[in-house]
């Protein structure tokens, strides 16, 4: 019973209308005996449900499954997958250093960029393929996957294979450099030695390896090049006159020529080790890029380098292709791939061996334009006609092409 309001109960009630100031409020309408005293403890709270055993196992299953989905994912396939890799401007820099700098030679500063191209390949030894990046790659337009053998020697280790491409990498730049320079006009020095004979070729028995080559039919051989024209002009199955240093003593051989696998012209049917001494001294300053499809770019980078006009003025030209002494642009693998990296790093245009048009028919991205190139001198004029806005007329590659290449 409560008393009412003014009317004490008791000696101990409140003056009407008065609030204890200890007493805890109850709220409008609630019960007064259901309000917790201060410092009461909370009421006890139901139990949480047991784990069954069929909750427990269906917990660690779910767990299990996705550590064993993780793992495979993860593990190593034999296959490897080919990606756009990095690419660097020749006319620039790279790790803070000019990628090519010369000494012996006035250059010149370009407002363009000759920017070369790179695949970057899992799958070999040391970089395996996973099951995710596989799938990556078959779903990835700018990828291909490709059997692990069909890419890499299976029996070959990774210090191996970094060897064969930095060697490759040292070829190329030396094949850039002579090439480059015999394009501007320079004469590259030469000493010309045969490392051996070709077998089941004429100059089996009778060109021996050290020989130095002096002349071909009576003409001094000043240069790499002018061998190469030289048997250009000669048919297969001629016999011509080495003269030769043998010894210390000079010794003409009679050699007769064979044919090339790729028509026209002669082969005399030696490995020559040439050594160079040019009259302009390039560096070529690059890490972690092995392999020879660099080439054409290098030398064009020299070119522009060596010469007052601004040929890409201002342009992003991209590319790819190994090199000859004799300046042949050769083909090269992973252009696809190749191509996706070069419009990714701000490309409008792409120089594309010949050789490779089957794999370039079909597959250029939009927003590049490819032009098909078959020696520096085209790729030079090529870089000159972009830069002056002139490039309508440039060839690229067609069904016919593709099919001549395949």
């Amino acid at each position: 019973m409560h008393a009412q309001p003014g009317t004490p109960s008791d000696p101990d009630a409140s003056p009407a209308g008065g609030t204890d100031p200890f007493a805890a409020p109850t709220p409008t309408g609630a019960d007064p005996a259901a309000a917790q005293a201060p410092g009461e403890p909370d009421e006890p709270r139901e139990p949480a449900p047991p784990v069954t055993r069929r909750a427990a196992l269906l917990s660690g299953g779910v767990l299990l499954t996705a550590v064993l989905l993780v793992v495979l994912l993860l593990m190593p396939v034999p296959y490897a997958v080919n990606s756009p890799g990095p690419t660097l401007d020749t006319l620039g820099e790279h790790d803070g250093q000019a990628l090519i700098t010369i000494d012996g030679a006035e250059t010149y500063d370009s407002t363009g960029q000759l920017r070369l191209t790179t695949v970057s390949t899992t799958g070999g030894p040391g970089y395996p393929s996973s099951v995710l990046g596989v799938l990556q790659g078959w779903l990835s337009p700018s990828r291909r996957v490709l059997p692990v053998e069909s890419v890499f020697p299976q029996d070959a280790t990774q210090e191996q294979l970094d060897e064969q491409n930095e060697a490759q990498m040292v070829s190329s730049q030396e094949n850039a450099t002579v090439a480059a320079l015999e394009e501007l006009g320079y004469t590259v020095p030469v000493t010309l030695t045969v490392h051996d004979a070709v077998e089941g070729t004429g100059a089996v028995g009778v060109v021996e390896p050290g020989d130095v080559l002096l002349s071909y039919d009576g003409t001094a051989l000043t240069s790499y090049g002018q061998l190469i024209d030289l048997l250009d002009q000669t048919d297969p199955g001629s016999t011509v006159t080495l003269g030769v240093q043998r010894d210390g003593a000079e010794v003409d051989l009679d050699v007769v020529t064979g044919e090339r696998e790729e028509g026209g012209g002669s082969q005399l049917g030696v490995y020559i080790d040439p050594t160079f001494d040019p009259p302009v001294d390039v560096s070529i300053r690059i890490d972690q890029i092995g392999g020879s499809s660099a080439g054409t770019m290098f030398a064009l980078g020299i070119i522009d380098k060596l010469t007052p006009e601004d040929e890409a003025d201002g342009r992003v030209i991209a590319g790819t292709g190994t090199m000859d002494l004799n300046g042949a642009v050769g083909p090269i693998g992973g252009i696809r791939q190749k191509m996706a990296g070069s419009l990714r790093d701000g490309a409008d245009w792409f120089l594309a061996p010949a050789g490779n048009c089957d794999e370039v028919v079909g597959h250029v991205p939009d927003g590049l334009t490819v032009v098909k190139v078959s020696t520096l001198h085209e790729a030079r004029e090529a870089v000159e006609a972009i830069g002056a806005g002139e490039a309508d007329d440039l060839p690229t590659c067609t069904a016919a092409d593709a099919a001549d290449a395949g």
